[in-house]
């Protein structure tokens, strides 16, 4: 019996293992034990110090695993590590920490919209300006209601904040035992309400929205100066916070900066953790390349040959990881080993010198755009779906998306109000054409250098 016990727990633990990160394994759930396991009950101790904080923090994940081994009928109770095994069911309940868990919404996870298989908590680089925020998504999506209701994660475009979005319904959805999570952004929070307004079926979306264990919101800055929306969105956040359910909420700045929204509606985003994300110091953006080159399968000629991206962009991960995917693509169009001279040779076209790259409008990367592709900005913006048309607007969008600090959604009003999906597909068959046509490169390119240069230069 205690053979298979001890068997049953290793199989546990290996799941464990998978299911959160080495830190938080070693520190929090290495030190526990399989006590006994009567029936579907399985008894796991933990030392004195940590059981309380176990029981709260990690019972979920736990519970999640045992039940992959176990089956669905199992059951954990976290007990003393020491104390003697209780003998009868009633013992038990007397004696174990009780699990805390939210109250669940259907059987099994939902989404608003499917959350990126690449945004995950393993897949997000950790240092000194997203650490605490990093934490504290992680922890809501362990412990959702509980940990820190609301979670407001603010900084600038380009630095991870839909990343943890994502991570956090990845997370639920895979260890979540049940509990509903919803990504949205606030346009599409805002063009669902006007369709519900439309069509008389504002019930229909009140229940789309507030029946949910988890309500992930992005771009929440948007809600200013929009009224109505930000009523409804005001009752939204009330009704998921009194019910027990977790929200959590990005912005481009601090809930006190947004002076055209309701002081009531600041106060709610600021009653629970507001936390930064900032620009990542030298050593996490080579993390960060380094981490993308692993996933990516990229071989470089040495291991320091992408060191001139980090030097050079400094405040923006999406530009740093925009900057690789150039790379990597003059190395498949030209056949040359990736190494430090590619890399500086692809730079000096991107970002001349090593200063920061130069900020452009989207009006001026549209205006530059269809100056060299023979198109109208109208065009840009009109439901035109040409390949002529279609291919400048996937460039606009692209070099908007990499030169810009505008979130997808500002950049997809900017072209006849899209929507940021349409943004994101437009960015990828830009990379994908680019990679396959030394043409498309070279366009792309001689574009970017163009956006770079002085004012003073661009109308020679």
């Amino acid at each position: 019996m205690q053979i298979q016990l001890e068997h049953t727990w290793s199989q546990i633990q290996a799941e464990l293992r998978r299911a959160v990160t080495d830190s938080t394994y070693h520190l929090w759930l290495a030190p526990l034990k399989a006590r006994g396991l009567d029936g579907d009950v399985l008894l796991v101790g933990a030392p004195d110090e940590i059981r309380t904080w176990v029981a709260d923090r990690f019972a979920r994940v736990i519970q999640s695993c045992s039940e992959t081994v176990l089956g669905r009928a199992a059951r954990v109770e976290i007990v003393a590590l020491d104390a003697p095994l209780p003998e009868s069911a009633e013992q038990v309940e007397q004696t174990a920490v009780p699990v805390l868990t939210p109250a669940r919404r259907g059987g099994q996870a939902a989404a608003d919209e499917a959350f990126n298989p690449k945004y995950t908590f393993d897949q997000f680089v950790i240092g000194d300006g997203n650490r605490l925020a990093h934490a504290a998504a992680l922890a809501v999506a362990e412990l959702p209601g509980q940990a820190y209701n609301p979670l407001f994660i603010y900084g600038p475009p380009g630095l991870g904040k839909t990343h943890l979005l994502h991570a956090i319904g990845n997370y639920v959805r895979e260890y979540g035992d049940g509990l509903t999570v919803r990504y949205t952004t606030i346009e599409a929070f805002t063009n669902s309400f006007i369709n519900a307004l439309n069509t008389k079926a504002v019930d229909d979306f009140k229940r789309r929205y507030r029946d949910t264990d988890i309500l992930l919101i992005d771009d929440v800055q948007f809600l200013e100066s929009k009224a109505k929306t930000e009523e409804e969105f005001f009752h939204t956040f009330n009704a998921l916070y009194e019910t027990g359910s977790q929200l959590v909420v990005t912005c481009d700045r601090m809930p006190r900066d947004m002076n055209a929204l309701a002081d009531r509606l600041r106060e709610r985003f600021e009653s629970g953790l507001v936390t930064d994300i900032r620009p990542p110091d030298l050593a996490t953006r080579m993390t960060i390349l380094r981490k993308r080159v692993q996933h990516d399968g990229v071989q470089l000629a040495d291991p320091d040959a992408i060191a001139p991206i980090a030097d050079r962009i400094t405040t923006n991960i999406r530009a740093l990881q925009g900057a690789l995917i150039r790379v990597v693509a003059f190395h498949s169009l030209t056949g040359r080993a990736i190494d430090q001279a590619l890399v500086t040779h692809v730079l000096d076209g991107l970002y001349p010198g090593a200063a920061a790259p130069r900020q452009r409008t989207v009006a001026e990367i549209q205006e530059a755009t269809c100056e060299r592709l023979g198109v109208s900005p109208e065009a840009l913006r009109s439901p035109d779906r040409s390949a002529r048309v279609a291919w400048a607007r996937q460039v606009a969008m692209y070099l908007a998306r990499e030169l810009t600090d505008e979130t997808l959604p500002a950049i997809g009003r900017a072209f006849g109000g899209r929507n940021h999906t349409t943004v994101l597909h437009a960015c990828r068959r830009a990379t994908e054409r680019m990679a396959s046509d030394a043409e498309a490169y070279e366009l792309v390119r001689a574009l970017t250098a163009r956006l770079q240069e002085p004012d003073a230069d661009r109308s020679s």
